[in-house]
């Protein structure tokens, strides 16, 4: 009988457990016999048959597993290696060999395909497709990457340690996936914010061609880029569509709002539309709250625009070419007014503050929200900050000191953060981001902030306001303020001299004497004002410039360089401080030139940060490109501060901002 080789065996039986199992059973089997023969000599011999018939059956039975396993395990090996052969010869995968000069050694067939299968070995990468040798020299320090190459989607490896590289063709998943991001659903608001003001006069039908030629137009709009458009009321309507309509419409610019305005101001109702619209979300419920709290960021700009924004995204801003037009109805001021009555009643003290560097607008807004807390029998405090003070201000504040019965209500922030309590009522005034505020901090200690802002809305918002009143058609804060005091008792005190007077100096201020964002209702706070002993010749004093600030300003449009069309920029001296308002200043006698639209001024502040006061006469906006820097305003009037930046980088900063908007138009 040949001999069973232990090297055929397959491994699992020579396993030392399976060897003492069988040493074990033998030696029973063994101990058996003796037992048989001692019992019955006919027992023993009958035992030492059955024990020479079980080993040849497990000899032979082992040989045969033995040449079943070498058999299984040969044709395995086949297999794998034709499987081998197969996917470097048939599967959608690219391989190719080169050596250390980048020459071509060795490709498979599928790759070859790629090629137009030309003669390419032994040729150099680049020679043989310039994109592909790109592909490869990109992917060195990336590891895996997604590319497109010859009208396909591929993920590269480069094993750069043997020369190999590897595509896998993910075209068909790229489109599954490019399919699904462009039919995601897209929610939206539209809201016509004018309506209720062009109706008023109107009869049934001026009113109802006005209402159809909206609809129209929108509808029109609607089937042309795929968009599902339904009416709820006579100035809202909603909107559905996949993200790939989106895409399409904002390479428009949202075109609809300038199309809809343009044809309504020829016939003398101009009806602007804001549009805010949201994606990105699978909860449908969640992306219909982030429209809607699009289209109040739209409204809180001043309308006439369009907010594009995803959950985590940055929002993205079209529109907003034209001055928010004035409201004529006096509705949400009394309803405001209101509001912040329940609000300083349900409070247990009033903190007031405005933005750091404060202007005359944040004294006299400040002044009057103390006034009206005053007048519904509770104590408030104004925030201001005396490092902050430019020369007006600090000679107001010295006029405002000579009433004790204000001046014992200015505090500083710190004895601010010591007096705060949960209960505490957070007024901010002539400004809505937290940052700019004087004291920041306390308005994330703050849990009840109100907000009375006459600037356009930006992303940056406080947490949950109590009560939000931004109107950017005032003319400053200190108008918003003054209308609130038709809806105060007339058993109160009123304002006295000094708190009109500083209210009367914001408007003025901020309105350049009544030539710019000036309505009838500007008019009316003044007239108010000026019956309450606003006294407007101390407002002349105060802002009074001397010598040294005049030829400072002459020294700054000396400098004065065009970075685009009709638009100009004047920039101050690395080591030179020069203070904020000689920088308005600045702008706004730009703007008399001849050829200059919008100006640009660049200094160093106080602070050590690089500050741009943006003026334009409103066919250019400001707004949106100090806010691609940082800061923020009105269309026609902006600013930004840049922190570890000189004057020079930021004038480059503003230029690449300026090219970038116009290659965009």
């Amino acid at each position: 009988m040949k001999k069973l080789s232990q090297e055929k065996l397959p491994k699992f039986l020579n396993d030392d457990k399976f060897k003492f199992i069988a040493v074990g059973i033998c030696l029973l089997q063994l101990l058996t016999i003796v037992l048989g023969f001692m019992t019955h000599i006919a027992i023993g011999i009958a035992l030492i048959v059955i024990f020479i018939v079980v080993v040849v059956l497990l000899y032979n039975t082992a040989k045969e597993i033995t040449v079943e396993t070498n058999k299984y395990i040969a044709d395995l090996s086949y297999r794998i290696k034709r499987g081998e052969q197969e996917a470097l010869i048939k599967m959608p995968i690219g391989i190719l060999l080169f050596n250390e000069d980048y020459e071509l050694q060795w490709m498979n067939p599928y790759l070859q395909t790629h090629l137009g299968y030309q003669e390419v070995l032994g040729k150099k990468i680049n020679e043989v497709d310039q994109e592909l040798a790109d592909l490869i020299q990109e992917s060195h320090s990336s590891g895996l990457k997604t590319a497109h190459w010859d009208d396909k989607v591929f993920q590269i490896i480069v094993q750069q340690d043997i020369r190999v590289v590897y595509l896998m063709d993910i075209t068909e998943y790229a489109q599954i996936k490019e399919k699904y991001e462009d039919e995601k659903i897209v929610i939206g608001n539209i809201f016509v914010d004018n309506h209720d003001e062009i109706i008023q006069g109107m009869n049934d039908r001026s009113i109802s061609n006005l209402n159809n030629f909206v609809t129209t137009h929108l509808s029109q709009w609607a089937k042309e880029h795929h968009v599902y458009l339904k009416r709820i009321s006579e100035d809202r309507f909603i909107v559905m569509m996949h993200q790939m309509s989106l895409l399409s419409i904002e390479e428009d610019k949202f075109s609809i709002i300038d199309r809809i305005r343009e044809r309504t101001s020829k016939q003398n109702f101009p009806v602007t539309l804001s549009m805010g619209l949201a994606y990105g979300d699978e909860d449908l419920s969640e992306l219909a709250k982030l429209a809607q709290s699009n289209l109040d960021l739209a409204l809180g700009r001043g309308g006439d625009q369009v907010v594009v924004k995803s959950k985590n995204g940055e929002p993205r801003y079209y529109g907003g070419k034209t001055n928010p037009m004035e409201k004529r109805t006096r509705v949400r001021s009394r309803m405001i007014s209101q509001a912040l009555q329940e609000l300083m009643k349900q409070s247990d003290q009033i903190f007031i503050m405005g933005h750091s560097y404060p202007d005359m607008d944040v004294i006299g807004s400040s002044l009057g929200v103390r006034r009206i807390a005053e007048m519904n029998n509770k104590e408030a405090w104004i925030i201001i900050d005396p490092e902050g003070f430019s020369k007006d201000i600090a000679q107001l504040v010295e006029e405002i000191e000579k009433d004790n019965s204000i001046s014992r209500y200015i505090i500083t922030p710190e004895t601010a953060e010591e007096m705060i309590t949960p209960n505490t009522l957070l007024i901010m005034v002539d400004h809505h981001r937290p940052s700019l505020s004087i004291a920041p901090d306390l308005v994330k200690k703050t849990n009840n902030i109100v907000v009375i802002d006459h600037h356009r809305r930006s992303e940056e918002f406080p947490e949950k306001p109590v009560l939000v009143y931004i109107e950017p058609y005032a003319s400053s804060t200190a108008e918003l303020v003054t209308e609130l005091f038709e809806y105060q008792s007339n058993e109160a005190d009123p304002i006295n001299k000094i708190e009109a007077t500083a209210m009367l100096g914001g408007i003025i201020v901020d309105t350049k004497s009544f030539s710019l964002r000036t309505g009838s209702r500007t008019f009316d706070a003044a007239s108010y004002l000026r019956s309450c002993g606003a006294d407007a010749v101390l407002i002349q004093r105060l802002l009074k410039e001397d010598t040294d600030t005049y030829l400072l300003r002459s020294h700054l449009i000396e400098s004065i360089d065009f970075i685009s069309d009709k638009m100009a920029v004047a920039i101050g001296e690395e080591d030179r401080v020069y203070d904020t308002v000689v920088a308005a200043q600045t702008a706004d006698t730009m703007l008399s030139m001849t050829n200059v639209d919008a100006a640009f001024v660049i200094t160093k502040r106080s602070d050590g940060r690089v500050g741009i006061s943006a003026r334009s006469l409103g066919e250019i906006n400001v707004q949106v490109i100090m806010e691609e820097l940082g800061g923020g305003g009105h269309l026609s009037n902006a600013a930004t501060q840049i922190d570890n930046c000189t004057v020079a980088e930021a004038k480059e900063k503003l230029k690449a901002v300026v090219v970038n908007q116009d290659e965009g138009e």
